[in-house]
């Protein structure tokens, strides 16, 4: 493939990428108020986009622009090399925009509409690569016609042109109207200044880059003598000192593969201008999004720390079912062993005394009592189990208090409007399904938190040091009234000179009730350091859900919106560098070619 169309094809891919990223991340625009002006303004973009596609296999369109008597008209002629608009010095004489090209183009080619240009046919070698335009003057004041004032008529012009030809004066070189329609222009287009009356006045190049030196890279400044250079050119003569200079560079430097180069850099510098702007956009209203989210994380905190408390109340209050609970996990995790036995029985006392119960019994009512009572105590037990489960959910019903959420809700609807997004969002009816469906959540994790604090602490309870002292100090106590017992069987009533009684019931109920004071001891050192380890545990965990992320299915839709603004404005800083990616790689700028900062 020849290698100008390669790059025309290069050129074509690579508008077309960034646009489509362009385009998808517009239509990703939150609904937000800056990134709606945003996607207002990419819109736009794209659409000068597809003018640029019309273009790409069209001549360079270069363009006049300055103020009134600045010599654009003459310099025109001057580089047409004939008399092809009318020159004037001291008053406008351009009130309709020229278009000077050869005969064979028209300005459908050029994306211009044919209403708007009044169109010279010129076959000149001058314009054998490019097209001029003599574009009316910024700073007149005259009446609109049908076709509008002449400022109307330069901004409906310059998004079609590629490279400026800026004209001023002494007189001129600091008009702020000119300045204007130049900001707004340059973004789009490259740029060649030129001061043509040198026959007139002083050369002012030096202080005009200083002027223009804040936002343009001006490249090289002409200084010519347009009507001189006229009268050469229809006398036959070469252009001659600055004017062959400004002559060379239009016709033959901007060339070739020169005006795709030229294209390709002024639409990434349109691009990065259109993304300048939205980046400020986005970074006015940053803040209020910034405040939305601490208002939110505000809120989640006190409602955090409310359920929190709830929740700390409700379990301590039916912590005599978790001990319960913890206590069945430490017998089932000891194993068999004496002081297993006594938990056990500790745990299971009603049931053995049930039992008890049921041995005594000799008639059918005493039966029938039996099981009443045991019916009960088996409703009972239940009873507290689903009231401790159920105290969960009381507390997430207590947290999200109506009244409290109301409170939060206004607060947030305050600043989602502030912050330039929908109320809609922040509303109490969705901010209540959203509690909702975070009490139900939290419901689940805090089940599966006691569950792993019961397994934790029944792992702490059965450690080897543990179980070792208390089935040593239990064991002690039996291990002596045994030594007892068989010292007295054994050596006392048989072996010893002279043998002793046995001993009798009264060493029995003594030895039971001091054997039952012992277990009781235990039990009561056992259980207590139970209670305090869940205790503790439970307060820690009181604390964990003082932390707001445990309320974070609430409001979050708002923090959903809120994050689409950050993402949105990641996007964009991703585009931006793509953007000078291309710009530092792609983009060619000519030396000679001045363009805006």
């Amino acid at each position: 493939m020849p290698h100008p169309e390669l790059a025309h094809l290069e050129l074509l891919a690579e508008v077309d990428s960034l646009v489509e990223r362009l385009r998808r991340w517009a239509d990703g625009a939150p609904a937000w108020q800056p990134a709606e002006a945003c996607r207002a303004v990419v819109a736009r973009l794209v659409d000068r986009t597809r003018a640029l596609r019309v273009r790409l296999e069209a001549p360079l369109i270069v363009a006049t622009l300055g103020g009134t008597g600045t010599g654009k008209s003459a310099l025109v002629n001057a580089l047409v090399g004939a008399e092809v608009v009318r020159p004037g010095r001291q008053r406008p004489t351009t009130t309709r925009p020229t278009l000077i090209c050869r005969s064979d183009l028209t300005p459908g080619m050029l994306g211009i509409d044919r209403r708007d240009v009044e169109v010279v046919p010129c076959n000149l070698p001058a314009l054998a690569n490019l097209v001029l335009l003599d574009c009316p003057d910024p700073d007149t004041t005259e009446e609109p016609d049908a076709g509008g004032t002449n400022l109307a008529r330069l901004r409906k012009l310059l998004p079609h042109c590629d490279v400026l030809l800026v004209t001023t004066t002494q007189q001129k070189y600091r008009s702020a109207r000119v300045a204007d329609e130049l900001a707004a222009a340059a973004s789009g287009a490259r740029l060649v200044f030129v001061q043509p009356h040198a026959d007139q006045e002083e050369d002012i190049r030096e202080d005009w880059q200083a002027v223009l030196g804040r936002q343009y890279t001006t490249g090289h400044v002409f200084l010519v003598d347009s009507l001189a250079a006229a009268a050469d050119a229809a006398a036959g003569v070469e252009p001659r000192g600055e004017f062959a200079g400004l002559v060379d560079l239009l016709t033959r430097q901007l060339a070739g593969t020169a005006p795709a180069r030229i294209r390709r850099a002024n639409f990434l510098d349109l691009v990065g201008e259109t993304l300048d702007g939205c980046e400020n956009r986005i970074r006015e209203g940053v803040p209020a999004i910034k405040q939305l989210e601490t208002a939110i994380d505000a809120q989640r905190s006190r409602l955090a720390a409310r359920l929190a408390d709830q929740m700390r109340a409700e379990l301590l209050t039916s912590r005599r079912q978790w001990e319960n609970r913890l206590l069945g996990k430490i017998a089932s995790c000891w194993g068999f062993s004496p002081w297993s036995l006594v938990l056990r029985v500790y745990q299971g006392l009603g049931g053995l005394l049930s039992g008890t119960l049921l041995l005594r019994a000799r008639t059918p009512a005493q039966l029938a009592l039996w099981g009443t009572m045991e019916g009960a105590r088996t409703w009972q037990r239940r009873r507290r189990q689903r009231q401790a489960d159920a105290g969960i959910q009381r507390a997430v019903a207590g947290g999200w208090d109506e009244a409290e959420l109301r409170s939060a809700s206004m607060v947030l609807e305050g600043y989602a409007v502030d912050a330039g997004l929908g109320r809609g969002d922040a509303r109490l009816a969705n901010v209540t399904a959203e509690a909702a469906d975070a009490g139900a959540a939290f419901v689940e994790n805090v089940s599966v938190e006691l569950e792993s604090l019961l397994a934790r602490l029944a792992a702490r309870h059965t450690g080897w040091f543990t179980r070792w002292r208390y089935e040593l100090l239990f064991s002690a106590m039996i291990a002596v009234l045994l030594y007892r017992l068989g010292k007295n069987f054994f050596w006392d009533s048989w072996l010893a000179d002279p043998p002793a009684p046995g001993l009798g019931l009264d060493f029995y109920l003594s030895a039971a009730f001091w054997l039952l004071l012992w277990v009781l001891l235990l039990l009561w050192a056992f259980t207590s350091r139970l209670r305090r380890g869940l205790r503790q545990e439970i307060n820690q965990l009181a604390e964990n859900w003082h932390d707001p992320r445990r309320a974070v299915g609430v409001f979050a839709r708002l923090e959903a919106d809120c994050q689409a603004v950050e993402r949105f404005q990641d996007e964009l800083g991703l585009l931006k560098q793509q953007v000078a990616a291309m710009r530092h790689h792609l983009a060619q700028p000519d030396e000679p070619l001045g363009h805006r900062r």
